[in-house]
């Protein structure tokens, strides 16, 4: 499998990723697939694979403040949709991509909504050619982001990664099915070890403030209005935080009301689906042969 772990300097911040398909060309069609809000560009690992062998280039970046990525110098002003759109411009730019196909789960795909509009990087409208939102809408439901920032605002701590380990199959239960080897994967991507040994997950407690200092930061329905492209909407059937009624206002606006939406419910996830299964695989490859 052709992939590389590569850093590019964007925004002011030294910015991890993972280029998987680097041995496809020049011509092959490049997928952004960018992670949740307390996790890592690694989670994509299953979905890059799958694509690649579609043909695709998969880009899978750690936002700043998460995984190998620089954490921020100002939080309050940068862990924010506006900087990190500012954040994929700058990606886009410095990687020589002119139009990809965008793939986010939560954060990520409010990520991609705000940059498709263009409404904060003018530069970016017309170069996100599909957009999947995986369990995100342009209105999340305030009691689950009450419960996400209640265990993403302070890190936990352990001796073990087996320990650690426990906390993640519990935390992320709602991802649905994983097997015993990619728990442990997901584990082993998303933990940084501390001074005095033990270890915790591998981001800036500061990333919450993105709530506590944008309340209206996820409120995107002047950004999801104006989007001209395919849209499919991922819904685990069982989350709290996009919810039903929510999902079908989306379909009688913006790419809902020209056409452009499709709607999928993922049965046996919350929030959100793993994207590891080939149920999973095939809606997301529907929408990019629709862009």
């Amino acid at each position: 499998m052709s992939v590389q772990s590569r850093y590019a300097h964007c925004a002011g911040y030294e910015v991890h990723y993972m280029d998987w398909g680097t041995t496809l060309g020049p011509d092959a069609p490049v997928v952004v697939a960018w992670h949740g809000l307390a996790r890592t560009g690694r989670d994509m690992d299953a979905l890059a694979q799958f694509l690649v062998g579609q043909g695709f280039r998969v880009i899978c970046p750690d936002t700043i403040g998460r995984g190998f990525s620089q954490w921020s110098r100002d939080p309050k002003a940068e862990y924010c949709l506006r900087f990190y759109a500012r954040l994929a411009r700058e990606l886009f730019d410095v990687l020589g991509i002119a139009r990809a196909h965008w793939v986010g789960t939560s954060m990520g795909g409010a990520i991609g909504t705000v940059c498709a509009s263009g409404l904060f990087e003018p530069s970016m409208r017309g170069r996100i050619a599909s957009l999947v939102l995986n369990d995100n809408a342009p209105q999340l439901a305030d009691a689950a982001i009450e419960r996400i920032k209640s265990y993403a605002g302070t890190l936990p701590v352990f001796d073990t990664l087996g320990q650690l380990e426990q906390f993640f199959r519990a935390a992320y239960a709602p991802f649905g099915w994983l097997s015993d080897a990619e728990w442990r994967k997901l584990t082993e991507t998303s933990t940084r070890r501390l001074s005095n040994g033990r270890v915790t997950p591998h981001y800036d407690p500061a990333i919450t403030q993105q709530f506590t200092e944008h309340h209206d930061d996820y409120r995107l329905w002047a950004h999801y209005d104006v989007l001209d492209l395919p849209v499919t909407l991922l819904r685990g059937v069982d989350s709290d935080l996009v919810l039903a009624p929510t999902a079908r206002e989306m379909q009688t606006r913006g790419p809902g009301a020209r056409g452009l939406l499709e709607w999928v419910e993922v049965p046996g996830c919350g929030h959100a689906p793993a994207l590891n299964v080939q149920t999973h695989f095939d809606a997301v490859l529907r929408c990019l042969r629709r862009g």
